[in-house]
């Protein structure tokens, strides 16, 4: 290539640049991506990722032939050893197509650069990276990037398999080998050892590498400082020097100072390695050399690919003659880096996390700093960001020794700070054009204009360029900024850029190696205009980290680490929030890997949020756990120990053993004599707080185009605790039916609740809501998961275990404690029924299950009722004509008693029907606490439903009524008519009765249940109780079963509630009286007490025809009673008659 040809301003060395860096970069994601197995990438970790040809067993040898023989395939000889493939030609072609000219890609993108750095070479191109930094870092890029490509290429293990059996197929197919084949095999097998071919390759570059390298003398060693020189220096504070805040922070070389280090070293090692001969010629080149080596131990090649440096290095120089003494320099700078590069680098974050949490806590509060010291953060967030890779890629790939300084627990807390601070500039961007916008108008473009002006020689074209640039930045003003105008300075960039390589070549007109202050001044004026319309862009060049979505295993650890330390949780947010970077490692080369890449930011994301979520709610928990057993010290079981002891203090007894240590009272828990004395609920709150903080750091975050919501996760984790712990705190045990009382439950949740309350104190969170969606769950039969709620636990307990005995006999109902109490019997019962079933627990029952609860309640125990009912229709039917005949003769008493013989089951009535009183008065007691509860928490609600129920008009039609009694019942509210009874019973009617038939059924129920009332005298458990105003065997139940099973039956048969009342009245006083005159004690040793059951089903049915002046407490005689029977068997006898 002649010199005299070139003309070097027709090179577009800056375009070419640009373009080649940007297609090295989408190269090297092919490559990665197909060194990862194929198309299924690494972030998705696929293990069904190779090409079915690599591993299909029939093909192996034939693969293997070609490996061995690669360039040269001689297929016409070889037939036996190829013919399998012969029947996988166009299969091969197809799938490994793509492969295969990816790796003709990376020929062509070799042959370019070659081409591109021989005419630099040619053009003898100036570079500096203080004066031309855009075109001497570019290039420096495109080596590190071509070189890197070549390494990457040469780790592909399937490459020679690939290419060759693409070309066999082809050449099988279409007669000929592919055009690009000879060169791209040779390629492949010349870069077989790519570093050493390339220090070959670069001989004739030497020069212009080493003068790039060698410009960085001035910056590399003022990056790679100790953390006490940082110290020292007070390197990114604000507040250092109070006096100049506000002035803006300036630089000769601005684009230098948040320059990566990461890749200030990959140029220097990779660079020197290129051009070594410079190193034993030139003491800076070799300063920087070995100050590189001793800094880190591997270099970062392309995400996760890492390249050992001193072990490479020491194997390329071992066969160079005359290098021992580099061999040995690399001996010691690789102990050097062993030995101390960790603790430096260690030392290094310690410092950077409280820099950076100094600059965030300074800038959230004056903001307008962010104007003149933007530099500082851009410099904190690339300085965070070095220290943060240089640590992933060691503790991955990191020495025997010093393990320790490779393990950092508080690197959460580093992340964190600068998210903070990427926050602010995206917060404040604003701002920040507000003040470079004015910066570039009112002082860049004077000081610039001044510059051209004093230039000595100007060209036309670079005074045309010039004078655009001052131009620019005069027509500049703050309304743009107020009016949102969007700025765009990418044309200016690049007309520098292209103005830094027309007067970096030798023989320009205007040499910029003669004008640095003019190079420095544009490259601030770069930086401003950054400011204004890439702010974006300069926080992913300085701070992105999606390199952690190729250390995933190393991400997780990091953030178990970050919950398990309690100091750190605060910043467990920084974890989420880094995947709404990794969205930017993809490459619209390669858009294969854009879906999986995506894919993995989403799980990690949803995954670390749902952890901390977890771990917020296992704290929640156990402050719960302690606050319910505080709660539990309340309770009045606990007081009858120093009740007793107070009362036996002040009688002058003595109990219990001496030196028995006295119990402690509730409430000495907060007693501190010591206020560094910390309890484990004081470190809960405190963890509490912490993570609670990060949870609500953020409102939601957008990763790939899906938004978080970290609270909601918090939110979704409270209500499935909520609801198991309070299905827990029942304690229900199946085996044993042991369940806790209700009051006991009610205290538990009520504490649990005042927990969760106070979360609103540490997170914004809607805790009503959460309330609403389990409670209102817990009161129907099964939450939204279909597990059994509180609702069907109790409902099931009370139905099955405590009414279910109540039927056996061991338990009964005393109607003046209002309350279900235990009989003595032999064997004793595990639960004491009174501690069930008095009004304060059947308040907090209502409590607890609420309104619907108490309704679910209510119709199980009504199934319960017409399951019995059911039954006795059944004994109806059987003695349907003796009932027939009895309802007719109740006049007749030897008719009477001659018709009672015939009828069987008779004990089986009564039984049934006691229980279906039973059930009906526990209704009462579940339906009078619903009424009490209601009555407090929405009394004038309850006061108009019970105004709208005492006022219904006689006329009403019943189906209104109905409605207004469901109303009434559904509020605890007693009714003439049970609504949901009728319900219950309404369901029994069966398609092969008529109706007319199902009433006469109804009726003679009535009839069974009236004539069978003698029988119960001869009971010795029929004794009544004016103690407990009833009887031991639950009889005196009956009264409310017949009153209920009346209105119901006959409400629903539309027939006269009042008149088969009457009817029962007559019967049932016509048979007592009978009893009256028996003179066998046994028959009649209870009758005075079951003559009271006429009187209890008379004042409490719904006829209100009784008098007044009639109370209960007149008939504790026998006289009594038997005159009221006997006055009111003739009125009903003269009624009917």
């Amino acid at each position: 290539m002649s010199r005299s040809v070139l003309q070097p301003s027709q090179q577009k060395l800056a375009e070419k640049l640009t373009i080649l860096n940007d297609r090295g970069v989408g190269m090297l994601t092919r490559l990665y991506n197909i060194k990862k197995q194929g198309q299924v990438w690494k972030a998705c970790g696929d293990p069904k990722a190779k090409p079915s040809y690599l591993i299909d067993k029939n093909l192996e040898s034939a693969v293997k032939f070609i490996v061995r023989k690669f360039p040269a395939v001689e297929t016409r000889n070889n037939n036996q050893q190829l013919a399998q493939l012969q029947k996988e030609k166009s299969e091969i072609l197809k799938n490994l197509a793509l492969y295969y000219f990816t790796f003709v890609d990376v020929m062509e993108f070799k042959d370019h650069v070659c081409e591109l750095l021989n005419t630099i070479d040619v053009c003898q191109v100036f570079f500096d990276i203080t004066v031309n930094f855009d075109l001497t870092k570019n290039y420096l890029d495109l080596i590190i990037t071509y070189t890197t490509l070549m390494i990457l290429l040469s780790r592909i293990e399937e490459r020679k398999a690939i290419i060759g059996l693409y070309n066999y197929a082809h050449e099988m197919t279409h007669g000929a080998s592919d055009r690009e084949y000879p060169r791209l095999g040779q390629m492949i097998v010349d870069y077989e050892n790519p570093l050493k071919k390339m220090m070959e390759e670069f001989v004739p570059h030497s020069k212009s590498l080493s003068d790039a390298l060698i410009s960085l003398q001035m910056v590399y060693p003022r990056r790679n400082l100790s953390a006490d020189q940082w110290r020292n220096a007070q390197l990114l504070s604000l507040i250092s020097a109070p006096s100049t805040m506000l002035n803006p922070a300036q630089s000769d070389t601005m684009p230098c100072e948040y320059l990566s280090l990461d890749a200030m070293e990959k140029w220097i090692i990779f660079g020197f390695i290129l051009c070594h001969g410079i190193l034993n010629t030139d003491a800076t080149a070799l300063n920087l050399w070995k100050l590189a080596l001793q800094s880190s131990s591997c270099l970062s090649l392309f995400r996760d690919e890492v390249f050992h440096i001193h072990k490479a290095a020491e194997d390329l120089f071992v066969n160079i003659r005359g290098y021992n003494k580099r061999i040995n320099d690399i001996r010691e700078c690789k102990e050097a880096a062993v030995s101390h590069a960790g603790s430096m680098h260690r030392e290094r974050r310690k410092f950077l996390r409280s820099a950076l949490k100094e600059l965030a806590t300074v800038l959230s509060d004056q903001p307008g700093l962010l104007g003149p010291k933007a530099l500082f953060v851009f410099m904190a967030l690339s300085f965070a960001r070095d220290e943060i890779i240089w640590l992933l890629r060691h503790a991955d790939n990191m020495p025997k020794k010093s393990a320790d300084d490779f393990i950092d627990k508080h690197i959460a807390e580093l992340i964190f700070y600068m998210e903070e601070l990427r926050a602010h500039v995206r917060k404040y961007g604003p701002v920040m054009q507000r003040y470079y916008v004015q910066y570039l108008s009112g002082f860049d473009a004077v000081v610039l204009n001044e510059l051209v002006q004093n230039l000595s020689v100007c060209p036309e074209d670079e005074s045309i360029i010039m004078s655009s640039f001052v131009n620019t930045m005069t027509s500049l003003s703050v309304k743009q900024v107020e009016d949102g105008e969007v700025f765009d300075f990418r044309g200016m960039r690049l007309d520098w850029f292209r103005l830094q390589a027309y007067t970096s070549v030798s023989k320009a007109s205007l040499s910029l190696s003669d004008h640095r202050e003019l190079g420095k001044m544009m490259n601030t004026i770069i930086f401003h205009t950054k400011m204004v319309d890439s702010l974006v862009e300069m926080l992913v060049e300085t701070s992105d980290l999606s390199i952690f979505c190729f250390y995933s295993r190393a991400f997780e650890k990091m953030f178990q680490q970050c919950l398990e330390l309690p100091s750190q949780s605060r910043y467990s947010i920084a974890f989420p929030l880094l995947c709404t970077h990794f969205m930017s490692c993809t490459h619209e080369l390669c858009p294969e890997e854009r879906h999986h890449i995506g894919d993995r930011s989403l799980s990690l994301c949803n995954m670390f949020l749902d952890e901390m979520a977890k771990q917020a709610r296992n704290l929640i928990t156990d402050i719960c756990t302690e606050q319910c057993t505080l709660s539990d010290q309340l309770l009045p079981k606990h007081c009858a120990k120093t009740i007793s002891q107070a009362v036996n203090k002040k009688s002058k007894k003595q109990t219990g053993k001496k030196g028995e240590p006295e119990r402690e009272k509730p409430g000495v828990e907060s007693m501190r004599k010591n206020r560094l004395v910390v309890t484990n609920l004081d470190k809960l709150h405190t963890a509490l707080s912490e993570l609670c903080f990060s949870i609500n750091y953020v409102p939601n975050m957008v990763v790939w185009e899906h938004t978080f919501t970290p609270r909601e996760y918090l939110t979704s984790h409270l209500e499935i605790r909520f609801t198991k712990s309070i299905v827990g705190m029942t304690m229900y045990n199946q085996a044993t039916q042991e369940i806790a009382k209700p009051s006991e439950l009610l205290t538990s949740v009520r504490a649990y609740m005042t927990v969760l309350q106070s979360i609103e104190n540490y997170v914004q969170i809607d805790i009503t809501r959460v309330f609403n969606n389990v409670l209102l769950q817990q009161t129907q039969h099964l939450d939204s998961h279909g597990e059994p709620t509180i609702t069907s636990l109790y409902t099931n307990w009370y139905l099955e275990t405590l009414l279910r005995q109540v039927s056996n006999g061991h338990i009964a109902y005393f109607p003046a404690m209002k309350a279900f109490v235990n009989l003595p019997t032999e064997n004793e019962l595990t639960f004491n029924a009174e501690e069930y079933s008095d009004i304060s627990e059947m308040r907090s029952l209502s409590e607890l299950l609420g309104p619907y609860g108490m309704k679910f309640l209510s119709e199980s125990l009504m199934w319960h009722i017409s399951s019995q009912v059911a039954e006795l229709k059944k004994l109806v039917v059987e003695n349907v004509d003796v009932l027939t005949q009895m309802r007719t003769s109740f006049d007749k008493p030897d008719q009477m008693a001659a018709l009672f013989k015939r009828l069987s089951s008779v004990d089986s009535v009564l039984k049934r029907m006691t229980i279906i009183g039973v059930i009906l008065s526990f209704r009462s007691l579940a339906q009078e606490a619903l009424r009490d509860v209601l009555s407090y928490h929405i009394p004038f609600l309850v006061s108009s439903i019970e105004d709208f129920k005492d006022h219904i008009p006689r006329e009403t039609d019943m189906k209104v009524a109905m409605n207004v009694y469901e109303l009434s019942s559904a509020a605890g509210l007693p009714c003439e008519i049970d609504p949901a009874l009728v319900v219950a019973l309404s369901s029994q009617k069966s398609e092969n009765i008529s109706p007319e038939e199902e009433y006469k059924i109804a009726c003679l129920l009535m009839v069974f249940v009236a004539v069978s009332l003698p029988t119960l005298a001869s009971n010795v458990m029929s004794q009544y109780s004016p103690a407990i105003e009833g009887h031991c065997n639950n009889i005196h139940c009956l009264a409310k079963a017949i009153n209920q099973i009346a209105a119901a039956l006959f409400t629903i048969h539309k027939g006269s509630i009042e008149d088969r009342l009457k009817e029962f009245l007559a019967l049932a006083s016509s048979s007592l009286l009978k009893i009256g005159q028996e003179t066998d004690k046994t028959t009649t040793r209870n009758r005075e007490s079951v003559y009271l059951l006429l009187d209890m089903a008379y004042l409490g049915d719904t006829v209100d025809s009784v008098p007044d002046h009639y109370n209960k407490s007149a008939y504790h005689n026998k006289a009594s009673h038997t005159n009221f029977l006997v006055s009111r068997h003739l009125s009903m006898k003269y009624h009917f008659i």
